[in-house]
């Protein structure tokens, strides 16, 4: 039998966040007979999807901080290609600096590359300049470009040509479920307690400390209401802080990191997703397979919105007002939206097939 083809997936590292999971939906589901992930990382710790990654057959490699500007960074980048010539499929996901990557893979005799979006926008920080000076390298060292979304791939590519990869799930995993739902809730002692719920890192795009002004509101109207906010971050400390000047630590639960999302969305009663923008939002999916009624902000890429389950709601409206929005669906109840999500093409079999198959085609030459 003839090895796989190594595809080399470059990342920042492989956390739980919405690109990396999107990663590790397709890895699990490719033929990896035929295909065979590994990951350059940007990182030297380990992560949540390490240990997974290498039990199903996968390398990982660590080079430091991706800085265009660093020498020693471009040395250890054109060593590391100069060392691995067995990759003739390099996929990169990082975004608007992806170009610095795939141009000295490409000096390195890298058959394809393939350059994917997973934002709409970048933080407007001191390196949002260079960001956006920097992704107009992109199309000029890609053979191939992916965005989540439309929005993602106009942004990031500045042209139509580029191809939607959906970021596709299991939908059996989220398809709703009493008896989870009661075993969640049992698990965090909120049994008959009306639950806001959101996924997402701690970092300013998901807009926590918006959210935490909405359950306030909430949490007047509705004493026995809780919030559980799945995920980690930066700006956890922060949020906890916020929490607690506000007198709501026993109503907010910070589950940290979790490899059961599936499952906790069961114990959800709405989903609240207010971020400031997304690529796609890979969680609106899932939550939408969950049958969750979603509270957006207006700011997320349509393209992610798949059901009537879905209300957007402008970031320029107060929390008192996403409040009373919330507040319209206590007794809402759940759909089971399997065949939907997976007729609007999000579901992770078909899509890993068509993926697996266009690896296959590319390597070839």
């Amino acid at each position: 039998m003839s090895e796989p083809i190594r595809v080399l997936q470059v990342v920042t590292y492989m956390g739980r966040g919405g690109l990396e999971t999107m990663l590790m939906n397709y890895y699990r589901n490719i033929d990896r007979d035929k295909v065979q992930f590994d990951f350059l990382t940007h990182r030297d710790e380990r992560w949540d999807y390490d240990e997974e990654i290498e039990s199903l057959g996968g390398k990982i490699y660590h080079l430091p901080k991706l800085n265009p500007f660093s020498k020693s960074y471009l040395n250890a980048l054109d060593k590391f290609f100069k060392e691995h010539k067995e990759y003739q499929i390099v996929h990169c996901h990082q975004d608007c600096l992806s170009g610095v990557v795939l141009k000295v893979a490409k000096k390195n005799g890298v058959r394809f590359t393939i350059a994917h979006a997973h934002s709409a926008s970048q933080d407007k920080n001191l390196k949002y300049i260079i960001k956006t000076l920097a992704k107009k390298n992109i199309k000029k060292y890609s053979d191939k470009m992916f965005a989540c979304g439309e929005e993602a791939g106009k942004w990031m590519f500045e042209t139509d040509n580029f191809e939607v990869l959906n970021n596709a799930i299991d939908t059996d995993l989220y398809t709703y479920n009493k008896e989870k739902a009661d075993k969640v809730k049992k698990e965090f002692d909120i049994e008959n307690k009306f639950v806001v719920g959101h996924v997402g890192r701690f970092n300013y795009p998901k807009n926590h400390k918006f959210i935490i002004d909405v359950f306030n509101e909430v949490q007047k109207v509705r004493e026995d209401s809780v919030l559980m906010l799945v995920g980690d971050g930066d700006l956890r400390y922060e949020i906890e802080q916020k929490v607690q000047d506000l007198g709501l630590s026993d109503k907010v639960i910070f589950t940290g990191v979790r490899s059961d999302v599936n499952d906790l969305m069961q114990g959800m009663d709405v989903f609240l997703f207010p971020s400031l923008y997304e690529g796609l939002g890979i969680v609106l999916i899932e939550a939408q397979a969950a049958g969750l009624k979603c509270i957006i902000s207006d700011t997320i890429p349509k393209d992610g919105v798949l059901t009537d389950d879905v209300t957007c709601i402008s970031l320029t409206q107060s929390p008192i007002v996403w409040a009373n929005e919330i507040l319209k669906y206590q007794e809402y109840k759940r759909a089971n939206n399997k065949e939907i999500i997976k007729k609007a093409n999000y579901d992770i079999k078909n899509n890993a097939k068509k993926l697996e198959q266009f690896y296959i085609e590319n390597a070839r030459g």
